[in-house]
C-alpha cells in the first residue's frame, strides 16, 4: 500500500539502524521534505545525504520502482529535481526525462506500521481510534481540533463564494441567501435557498417599508398563497389578492407547494412560521451585513436576530390550522444560535478573506468559541471515547473529522490517526520532532 510508505516516509518511521542505497551508500535522511498533494514528486524540498554528500530536491515513492515508468516519470521533466526515489520493491532502475539516474532506497513499512494501520481500519466502533483517545494531551486534542475548524471554516468559506459567483450576487444578496436557506433549519434548507433566490431583489426593496405586501411576496413566490388552496379566511383572501397584483406588477414566478417539507416537523417549524419570522426581520432591516459587521459579541447577534410574527401568525401555524394559544413567534435562543453559527460566521470568515481582513477572519472564529457546543450524534460518539466539546469550534471540528476523515477512514492524514499508529511502546521508531513525530503535525 503506497500510502502507508508515504507515512513511513513522512513520519521517520525508520526501523533504528543504517539506511543505504541500493548500490551501498550511506543515506542520512536531513529533512523527509513536504508532503506534496498536487501533481510532481510526492516531498518537495527534501534533504538527503548520501555518503557524505548534501542533496537537497525532491522525493518519489513507490511500492514498486518499475512504477516510474509507468506512471511516465522518464517523460516528465517535473520530476528531474528527484534526489532519491524510494520502493519497497527495487525491480527496476530508474532515469530521468534529462537523463539522470537517482539513486534509489529500499525501504519497507514496519510490519507493527501495518498491524496497527489494518487493526485501526478494520475496527466497526466509531471512532475506531478510541482506544487512545483517553490518554492523549489536551492540547494534542485541541490543536488538531483547532486545525480542523480552519479546515471546516475554508469549506463554508468555499460553498458561500461558489453561490455568490454562481448566482451574480452582492455581497448583501449573498448574506440573505445564506440566512434564507439556513431558516430552513435542515429539512428545508434546499427550498429555501431556492425561494430565496426566486424572490427578485428589486421588488422586495421597493416595498420593504409595507410588511403586509412583504409578507405576501413571501407568501406568493413559496407557492402557498395558489387559487386551488380552499382557505376561508379573509387574512388568507387579502394576501392572495396582494400577491396577484404584485405577480402582475414585476412578472413573479413561484415554487410549488409540494417543493416545501412538513412531514415529522413542529408546527412551530413549519415554513409558514419561518417565512412569517423572515418577512418581519427583512421589514424591520435589522439583519444586513453592516449589522453583522458591526457585532462583536454572540449577545449583539442576537439581538439583530430578534425578530418576531403578525397577529395572525401568533395563534395559527398554517393558513386553515384552527387557532392556537397565542404565543410571540420569536425565535428561539437555540434557533439564533444556528443561524449565527450557520450564516454569519461563514460570511465574516468568508467577507475577511476576501477583503484580507484577518480582524473579520478572528472575530468569526471567536464567535464559534463563545457559541455553546451542539448536540448530536456525532459529538456523543466523540464524547463517549473521551474528547469533550466545549464550544461550537469543537463541534463544527468533530463533524468534519467524522465526515472528512473517518467516513472515507483516512486515518493517515488524521492527528488521532497518527497517535493510534504509534501508540505501539514496544516498537522504537526514529522520529525526529520538527518532522511530524510526536509534537509534530499530521498534515494540519
Amino acid at each position: 500500500m503506497e500510502s502507508l510508505l508515504h507515512y513511513t516516509w513522512k513520519h521517520r518511521l525508520f526501523p533504528l539502524g543504517e539506511l543505504r542505497t541500493t548500490d551501498g551508500r550511506r543515506v542520512e535522511v536531513v529533512s523527509v521534505g513536504r508532503h506534496n498533494f498536487d501533481a510532481g514528486p510526492d516531498f518537495i524540498g527534501a534533504r538527503v545525504s548520501i555518503d557524505g554528500v548534501m542533496w537537497a530536491g525532491n522525493v518519489e515513492i513507490h511500492e514498486r520502482s518499475s512504477d516510474w515508468f509507468r506512471h511516465h516519470h522518464d517523460r516528465d521533466a517535473a520530476y528531474d529535481g528527484v534526489v532519491l526515489h524510494v520502493a519497497e520493491v527495487v525491480d527496476v532502475d530508474v532515469v530521468t526525462a534529462s537523463g539522470q539516474r537517482p539513486p534509489q532506497l529500499q525501504l519497507s513499512v514496519p510490519a507493527e506500521v501495518v498491524h496497527n494501520y489494518d487493526t485501526l481500519v478494520a475496527a466497526d466502533r466509531h471512532p475506531r481510534c478510541r482506544a487512545v483517545l483517553g490518554q492523549m494531551p489536551r492540547l494534542t486534542v485541541t490543536s488538531w481540533l483547532s486545525a480542523l475548524c480552519v479546515e471546516r471554516m475554508e469549506q463554508r468559506m468555499n460553498q458561500l463564494m461558489e453561490r455568490r459567483e454562481r448566482c451574480g450576487l452582492g455581497w448583501e444578496e449573498t448574506l440573505w441567501v445564506t440566512v434564507a436557506r439556513n431558516f430552513g433549519f435542515g429539512k428545508n434548507g434546499d427550498t429555501f435557498e431556492h425561494w430565496a433566490m426566486t424572490l427578485p431583489t428589486t421588488a422586495m426593496s421597493k416595498h420593504r417599508d409595507n410588511l403586509f405586501q412583504i409578507e405576501a411576496l413571501f407568501f406568493g413566490v413559496a407557492g402557498l398563497l395558489e387559487d386551488d388552496m380552499d382557505v376561508d379566511v379573509e387574512y388568507y383572501r387579502r394576501l392572495q389578492g396582494e400577491w396577484r397584483y404584485l405577480r402582475r406588477k414585476f412578472t413573479l414566478d413561484h415554487l410549488n407547494r409540494s417543493e416545501w417539507t412538513f412531514m415529522r416537523m413542529r408546527p412551530q417549524n413549519f415554513p409558514y412560521t419561518r417565512l412569517a419570522q423572515l418577512a418581519v426581520m427583512y421589514h424591520e432591516g435589522h439583519f444586513c451585513l453592516s449589522r453583522i459587521l458591526e457585532a462583536t459579541t454572540v449577545e449583539e447577534l442576537m439581538q439583530v436576530l430578534d425578530t418576531s410574527v403578525t397577529m395572525f401568525w401568533q395563534t395559527h401555524h398554517t393558513f386553515s390550522s384552527a387557532p392556537t394559544a397565542r404565543r410571540d413567534g420569536r425565535l428561539s435562543v437555540a434557533s439564533k444560535q444556528l443561524l449565527i453559527l450557520n450564516s454569519v460566521v461563514p460570511m465574516l470568515f468568508a467577507y475577511g478573506r476576501y477583503r484580507s481582513d484577518e480582524q473579520l477572519v478572528e472575530r468569526a472564529m471567536a464567535l464559534m468559541e463563545q457559541l455553546p457546543a451542539e448536540s448530536n450524534y456525532i459529538v456523543r460518539e466523540w464524547r463517549d471515547a473521551g474528547v469533550v466539546c466545549r464550544s461550537a469550534a469543537d463541534t463544527q471540528a468533530l463533524y468534519w473529522l467524522s465526515t472528512h476523515y473517518c467516513d472515507a477512514k483516512d486515518c493517515l492524514r488524521c492527528r488521532f490517526g497518527y497517535e493510534y499508529m504509534r501508540h505501539n511502546p514496544g516498537f522504537l521508531w526514529e522520529t525526529d520532532e520538527g518532522e511530524g513525530g510526536a509534537g509534530g503535525s499530521a498534515d494540519l
